[in-house]
């Protein structure tokens, strides 16, 4: 247990799920998708649903969503600063199931090149989060570890190739999910692997040069 587990977040109030982690995640959010959001619509599940105007859920969202740490205290003018930056955004409660977390919200974002993502991940509490999906591909990411995210062709070698690489890296990995839908007409697959440390230069440049490989990023930490 450290620091940050016994004392909480530095943060805007008044609750660190409701704010900090809010904040937090769609700031996480943000880093993955990249700088260039230009429309947000933001579907809140359970208490976000119920409460987010009250705690100030929609506020530390949208701050997230323009790159603020929990404890900037611009948060509370979120709104104004999101016009300023010519960000258009939607909040609309909704229900995701009982598969999900109380705190849970389902981003759909759209960039200025008129690409569109899907992420869906949820404020844990103490200002903790978890990404669970990253379009359509199902993650488990906490944004306190670098995790590497391929698209490649579903055939013998491919894996064992990002393992390899891995290996000689001295990189462990910590959590790994292949999503294998074979029922594909392009017969590809999606890849998620958690990584113990940080990557070595060249190594997105190394696994995006494997056979069969389509497409890769790695997401590192956001510093905060």
């Amino acid at each position: 247990m450290g620091l940050f587990d016994i004392m909480g977040p530095v943060m805007i109030g008044p609750s660190s799920s409701h704010t900090a982690g809010a904040a937090r995640l769609a700031r996480l959010v943000r880093h993955l998708i990249g700088d260039d959001i230009r429309r947000v619509t933001m579907y809140l599940h359970g208490s976000f649903a119920a409460t987010y105007r009250g705690h100030g859920t929609d506020k530390a969202l949208l701050a997230g969503i323009l790159d603020m740490p929990p404890w900037d205290e611009r948060l509370r003018d979120s709104f104004a600063l999101a016009e300023q930056a010519g960000i258009e955004y939607e909040f609309i409660p909704t229900d995701l199931g009982e598969d999900y977390h109380p705190n849970t919200v389902k981003f759909v974002a759209e960039t200025s090149q008129g690409q569109r993502h899907t992420v869906i991940g949820a404020s844990i509490g103490g200002g903790q989060v978890l990404i669970r999906e990253i379009d359509s591909l199902q993650v488990r990411f906490t944004g306190e570890r670098p995790i590497i995210i391929c698209r490649h062709q579903d055939h013998p070698g491919v894996i064992s190739g990002i393992t390899t690489l891995l290996y000689e890296a001295r990189i462990n990995i910590g959590n790994m999910n292949v999503d294998r839908d074979r029922g594909r007409e392009d017969h590809t697959a999606q890849m998620y692997i958690e990584i113990d440390s940080m990557p070595p230069e060249g190594l997105e440049h190394h696994i995006r040069a494997i056979p069969g490989i389509l497409n890769a990023i790695i997401l590192l930490p956001v510093q905060e």
